[in-house]
């Protein structure tokens, strides 16, 4: 069975625009299953779609076989910590008023009723944070510093061990790398990689940047003015089978 199953999403805006138009797909267990596109083709469209905060207009997301797309809030709260999220710019993700290990402890403290750890502990706060700093190989002195304290790179390794800390089985990955420097991007890829393995995550990686997702990703889905319009395994990127969009961003990367 597939941890998510995406079947014939539509999603639409009152102005007529049709964001995300019949999109269908799947993502198993453990798997980096990248999406690539443009900028305006849909894709953070449909990452809010998954997560809920926006409403669908037909079509069906199943979690683990269970449909979600209906449920309301109050069913809808035992799948929250299922998946999180990574976003794009981690310095607009995280609050400016809290420390480090306040920020860190927020996921665990909103779900700790129904979560089971099997790789962090909590016997206490501080060892929590420390473990969480350490998956991210950030030192734990950072715990107590502000976000504005730390560089681009640190914050987003952050924002990585809070969506970590309630062991998601599902990270979408909003152009995780987007904000930083090339250096910071190349680390911050390693790191999700030996966390996926390590963690047992499964991610969507969505990205623009086609060099990025093919690095990461086993299999690779491309959208274009909403609509999906290549899916494929990661090594055959370059086969004379792809979609002509897709070889149009080939030839750019």
């Amino acid at each position: 069975m597939s941890l998510l199953t995406v079947k014939e999403v539509t999603k639409s805006y009152k102005s007529g625009k049709i964001a995300v138009n019949n999109v269908s797909f799947h993502l198993d267990k453990g798997e980096c299953f990248g999406l690539v596109g443009e900028s305006g083709c849909g894709k953070s469209t449909l990452a809010r779609c998954l997560l809920r905060v926006e409403n669908i207009d037909s079509g069906s997301i199943c979690i683990n076989g269970e449909a979600i797309e209906k449920l309301s809030e109050r069913r809808l709260y035992p799948y929250r910590n299922k998946i999180q999220i990574v976003f794009q710019n981690p310095s607009a993700a995280l609050n400016p008023r809290l420390k480090i290990k306040e920020s860190l402890l927020d996921p665990y403290e909103q779900f700790c009723s129904s979560l089971k750890l099997s790789y962090f502990s909590y016997s206490s706060k501080e060892q929590f944070v420390r473990q969480l700093l350490d998956a991210v190989e950030l030192p734990s002195e950072l715990a107590n510093r502000y976000p504005h304290e730390l560089s681009g790179g640190q914050r987003q390794r952050v924002t990585i061990a809070r969506a970590i800390s309630i062991e998601p089985e599902l990270i979408v990955l909003d152009e995780p790398t987007a904000s930083l420097d090339v250096l910071s991007q190349k680390a911050v890829l390693i790191l999700l990689t030996e966390l996926r393995k390590t963690l047992n995550l499964s991610y969507l990686f969505i990205s623009h940047d086609l060099a990025a997702v093919s690095q990461m990703s086993q299999r690779i889905m491309v959208m274009k003015s909403g609509e999906l319009v290549d899916q494929f395994d990661g090594e055959h990127l370059s086969s004379q089978d792809r979609h002509p969009y897709t070889k149009d961003l080939v030839s750019i990367f």
